[in-house]
């Protein structure tokens, strides 16, 4: 983190009250003065979890999600 001065935070589970909203706020509590970007998470979509393949990747973040954040985070 010290060394880019940013941050994205990638998991399965749900944004909204998932434990990358922990991580997010240790980082942001602990390490402000360091960041150079906001933080960036990518995670579910805030819905039950789908077990038919196809909803299953359009509620969970794929690759292309991940990409697009990193290159936003490196952007701003």
């Amino acid at each position: 983190m010290k060394k880019t001065n940013r941050v994205v935070i990638a998991h399965e589970d749900q944004i909204t009250c998932g434990f990358g909203a922990e991580i997010a706020a240790r980082i942001a509590g602990e390490l402000f003065q360091y960041l150079d970007a906001p933080i960036s998470r990518v995670g579910a979509l805030d819905a039950p979890v789908a077990y038919a393949p196809e909803l299953e990747e359009a509620i969970l973040p794929q690759t292309h999600d991940v990409l697009k954040a990193i290159k936003d985070t490196v952007r701003y």
